[in-house]
């Protein structure tokens, strides 16, 4: 189950994350973090926003799994953005995980409340910050999340060190296509959380069940396998041992470029919120 996906720097990273956003019960989130590496997940991904990265950190250490195997990301709460909070919070985030160095952290949105006026040059300093770490080793890579192209056309120009992830909400029916296209341009690597939103949809997509009859898979598993057969890396979460177990079983088949053509097409009647 470990394949990779290698960044503009070097570094592999797995192309499938275990994702622990919701998950703030102290067991719950130990249990499936360590659930995940116990199944095979070499990549987990929380946020400060999220309120649970000591737990992602003890979650980790009770797997027994080596830190050096873990791909392990966070990402910035919109409260810390800026050269002096970006310095500090870095340094918090790898505090509550208990660890001395990240695999890759983002900034969480790029337009945040309190910078109406001036969220441009905001992240124009947070980014400093982030190359910074990086140059100490704080931090193995960074990167963005929820960047649309007006955000990225306003950052990427004082990059010296050029981001290379970028984080977005993406499965059948939200594609990003122009975000993803002009990320991939500037060498970012395209990470897609929440793709099983569909689910509940799809569970009355009769050629949707019909796939799941051809490859004998969930649609949580055709979801996943989608992401993988589009190049992103899909954040998966559940706080299930079988559905976790379930969800790494994706690289042992794969869907027909009909299948594929299908769900390019297909229409989300969901929230827009990205």
């Amino acid at each position: 189950m470990n394949q990779t996906i290698t960044l503009t720097n070097g570094k592999e990273i797995p192309v499938l994350g275990y994702g622990t956003w919701r998950n703030t019960d102290p067991d719950e989130c130990k249990n499936g973090v360590k659930w995940a590496l116990e199944y095979g997940y070499r990549h987990i991904d929380t946020a400060q926003m999220y309120g649970n990265e000591e737990m992602v950190g003890e979650g980790i250490r009770l797997s027994g799994v080596k830190r050096e195997e873990i791909f392990l990301t966070s990402k910035l709460n919109n409260d810390n953005h800026g050269y002096e909070n970006a310095k500090r919070t870095i340094d918090e985030s790898l505090a509550r995980l208990g660890t001395e160095y990240m695999d890759l952290f983002l900034i969480h949105w790029p337009f945040v409340q309190g910078h109406e006026e001036d969220w441009v040059e905001n992240n124009i300093e947070t980014w400093r910050a982030f190359e910074e770490a990086y140059d100490a080793g704080k931090l193995k890579a960074i990167g963005l999340s929820n960047f649309k192209v007006e955000h990225l056309e306003s950052l990427l120009p004082h990059c010296r060190i050029k981001p290379m992830v970028n984080q977005l909400r993406l499965h059948p029916g939200v594609l990003q296509e122009e975000t993803v296209a002009m990320s991939r341009e500037a060498g970012m690597a395209i990470e897609a959380w929440s793709p099983l939103s569909p689910i509940p949809q799809m569970q009355e997509d009769e050629a949707v069940v019909e796939m799941t009859e051809k490859y004998h898979r969930t649609i949580a598993q055709i979801l996943l396998r989608y992401c993988v057969q589009k190049e992103w890396i899909p954040l998966t979460k559940s706080v299930h041992e079988d559905r976790i177990k379930e969800n790494a079983a994706i690289f042992d088949f794969k869907l027909d470029e009909e299948d594929m053509d299908y769900l390019d097409q297909w229409q989300w009647q969901g929230d827009v919120f990205l």
